[in-house]
């Protein structure tokens, strides 16, 4: 069967893709460097977000174990507990989520660190979170800004994605690695 020929997969994909550098002309540097900062400065990090952003900050999680920091993900059951000189990184794009709110909680009462990546800082800075990071996206609930081609909160799940790739490229400078040293942490249990 033939797709319709007034469905434009090339003529989306490139708008999709501009509306994605539209977000990093519009992302401040600055906030890339203060996650950094943070990861760094970590014992350990564990990671949450709700959805499909969960799925993104499991890739995260991968990424940040890829780049030898100890990373964990909320729900899997070799996370260990939030302690003292860890820090509790989660995504809430469109700025809360009671599920989020509540680790947050856990997170600070343990002594942990919070940060929260959004692409609504008003909302998240009412929750109790060490560090805001605003990645300027279209989600769920501002979709009708019209931001992006994409449906629903994919803008800005695309986005965290990136992002979070973006991260750790910086977290190796930081390091000190090259992006072969990641290879030397990657699965051999296929």
């Amino acid at each position: 069967m033939n797709p319709e020929p007034s469905f434009d997969l090339v003529g989306l994909g490139r708008r999709a893709c501009s509306d994605l550098d539209n977000v990093f002309k519009s992302v401040d540097p600055a906030q890339l460097e203060i996650l950094s900062q943070e990861l760094v400065a970590a014992r350990r990090i564990v990671c949450y977000g709700v959805g499909r952003e969960g799925l993104m900050m499991e890739a995260i999680a991968m990424r940040l174990m890829h780049a030898g920091f100890q990373s964990y993900v909320v729900g899997e059951m070799v996370t260990p507990p939030v302690d003292p000189g860890d820090v509790f990184f989660a995504s809430a794009g469109p700025g809360h989520f009671p599920t989020i709110e509540t680790l947050l909680k856990v997170a600070r009462e343990a002594g942990g660190r919070t940060v929260i990546v959004t692409a609504q800082p008003g909302r998240a800075a009412q929750m109790p979170v060490d560090v805001v990071i605003y990645l300027p996206a279209q989600t769920m609930v501002d979709v009708a800004a019209g931001l992006s081609v994409l449906t629903m909160g994919t803008h800005y799940e695309a986005a965290l994605l990136l992002f979070g790739d973006l991260l750790i490229l910086r977290l190796l400078e930081l390091t000190h690695q090259k992006r072969e040293d990641m290879y030397t942490r990657y699965t051999n249990m296929k």
